[in-house]
């Protein structure tokens, strides 16, 4: 199957909703030095279609760590479980920051999970995120707003 790029009109319409955000870590493109990619929540080999309700606004990284994948292991109960998908699920249930503002934590295993797939704590983006932080533009707006 070949597949078709998409155009930048559907590009700009899937950021948009994103708010600039990597749909999966939280990282704002418009700090970035790569551009963002457009991600396939359900790949296309798996049957995902080039519609906007499969589509997710995407860093380089996590695109590259999700690859083709659709679930991942939960690293407490070593149980295989869905990764989050950002058409289907709300962020705020499944992540939050850490006191430091910096590590992100899994509230459920989809969350635990795909932290641990997409590699969502490594040293690289904990020392970004770091040095976001100190000059107040990390975490993103909304995020710490959960009410519990």
């Amino acid at each position: 199957m070949s597949r078709q790029k998409i155009s930048e009109i559907v590009r700009a319409q899937v950021s948009q909703r994103a708010n600039g955000l990597c749909e999966y870590c939280h990282a704002s493109e418009q700090w970035q030095y790569v551009r963002f990619t457009i991600e396939h929540v359900v790949p296309i080999s798996q049957g995902g279609a080039d519609r906007l309700d499969n589509l997710a606004f995407a860093c380089f990284h996590c695109n590259r760590q999700k690859s083709n994948r659709m679930m991942a292991v939960e690293p407490e109960a070593l149980m295989e479980v869905p990764l989050f998908s950002p058409r289907r699920q709300i962020w705020q249930e499944h992540f939050i920051w850490g006191s430091d503002l910096v590590t992100l934590v899994g509230l459920t295993a989809t969350g635990r999970a795909t932290i641990a797939a997409l590699k969502m704590n490594r040293e690289r983006i904990l020392s970004i995120r770091a040095a976001d932080v100190a000059v107040d533009r990390h975490p993103p707006d909304g995020d710490l707003s959960r009410s519990d």
